[in-house]
């Protein structure tokens, strides 16, 4: 099976290290971008030294550290200009308030920022992870070197927000190395689905009986998660409508949660008008209880079950693929069939139903709550199946396609 690791396979990262506590942070982030097929280059200031060991950062990244301009080891002593062709883009984490202001000048005066200066701009891009106190983010200096910096070309990852090791919270930590994984690797992904904007629909809907118990399945969100992920690593501005999961938001996705099936087309009728691509893959709740009841349903030792009446939720794939703008071809509409059995045979029925040019259909439960899947795509023109692989690995497949076939249903 494929697990989809090795996203970036091939990239050869310059990871260079400024002065800042969040260096231990970027232990973590190497071993995760050689997890993911990139061979890393450290390299690293004499502050950054004060906070974590080269000895660290070799064993991690299988390289020799460099952290002085007249390393002997390079041809010339040239590591500034050796190092940087090398390289498929440099990566600063922690990028320092000091560092950044040395960017903005032009200064060079040790290895990290001579090779910065040094390097091919228009083929060796430069990636930054800012790093410092709250106070020195706010400040208005640091806030002008940010913004010069991305007129000079530079790519700023932002900043997270919380407790910082000075005790103070707020916005100036580093990101973790989990999104700065995330936002190498949209960098780096071509932008098949740049301009467009795409609306998801991820996870169960739950049906309330009464303030206690309710209907729902067992749809985890993950393969909704997945794609909206996968579109805005392909450039997409992408708005997430999650039922009830416990899963975190993708690195640069707008999140909107509900709760019920009404709630999710309410939020999706208003979200479409506005969107150009529409990723059903939340497991809606076809029924809902009639009349919930306001308070808890107690036993009351008959053994009898209450009785429960149900009438049909809307059925929110239909209507949007039945608007004027899914007719009108501004909006593309993709669905998602979980099925028990025959699943080529009920998806196929499902497409021709909803009136939607291409259904992703799966086994319900050989995917619930799991992180691979195996699907099939069905078209006007037949069906293709993906074998199975990681649903973020096939989500990246899926955007492929669906950019590639909402093109054409435009052209």
């Amino acid at each position: 099976m494929d697990t989809g690791a090795g996203h970036l396979a091939g990239k050869h990262i310059v990871l260079g290290l400024s002065g800042g506590i969040a260096c231990y942070k970027a232990a973590e982030l190497c071993r995760a971008l050689i997890k993911e097929g990139a061979t890393v280059q450290v390299v690293m200031t004499e502050a950054a030294a004060q906070f974590i060991t080269a000895v660290t950062m070799q064993a991690l990244s299988g390289r020799s550290v460099y952290t002085s301009q007249w390393d002997s080891r390079e041809a010339s002593s040239m590591a500034h200009i050796n190092l940087s062709r090398e390289a498929d883009a440099i990566l600063i984490a922690p990028c320092s308030a000091d560092f950044m202001a040395k960017l903005l000048h032009g200064r060079a005066d040790e290895l990290l920022s001579l090779m910065c200066l040094a390097r091919p701009i228009d083929k060796v891009p430069l990636l930054l992870a800012p790093a410092m106190n709250r106070e020195m983010w706010a400040h208005p200096a640091t806030q002008r070197n940010m913004v010069q910096l991305q007129a000079d070309g530079a790519t700023i990852l932002g900043v997270g927000h919380g407790f910082q090791a000075c005790g103070e919270t707020g916005d100036g930590r580093m990101l973790e190395p989990a999104e700065l994984l995330e936002d190498v690797i949209a960098f780096f992904t071509p932008k098949v689905m740049a301009g467009q904007h795409v609306l998801v629909t991820a996870g169960p809907t739950y049906e309330a009986i009464d303030p206690v118990r309710g209907i729902t399945n067992l749809s985890s969100g993950k393969m909704g998660f997945a794609m909206a992920r996968a579109a805005r690593e392909a450039g997409a501005q992408v708005t997430l409508v999650a039922g009830p999961v416990s899963l975190p938001t993708p690195r640069g996705v707008n999140r909107i949660n509900v709760k019920s099936a009404q709630d999710m087309h309410v939020a999706v009728t208003a979200l479409a008008q506005d969107a150009t691509i529409f990723i059903a893959t939340a497991a809606v709740a076809d029924w809902r209880p009639a009349a919930p009841s306001l308070q808890k349903i107690k036993k009351d030792g008959s053994g009898d079950a209450p009785k429960l009446e149900f009438v049909e939720n809307a059925d929110i794939l239909a209507s949007v693929a039945a608007s004027d703008a899914a007719r009108s071809g501004k909006l593309f509409c993709v669905g998602f069939a979980a099925e028990s059995h025959a699943l080529a045979e009920n998806a196929h029925a499902k497409r021709l139903r909803k009136k939607v040019p291409l259904l992703v259909g799966n086994i319900g439960p050989d995917t619930f709550g799991q992180d691979d899947n195996a699907v099939i795509l069905l078209d006007e023109h037949g069906s293709t199946e993906l074998p199975r692989a990681s649903k973020l690995f096939l989500a990246r497949q899926l955007v492929g396609e669906i950019a590639t076939r909402s093109r054409a249903a435009r052209s």
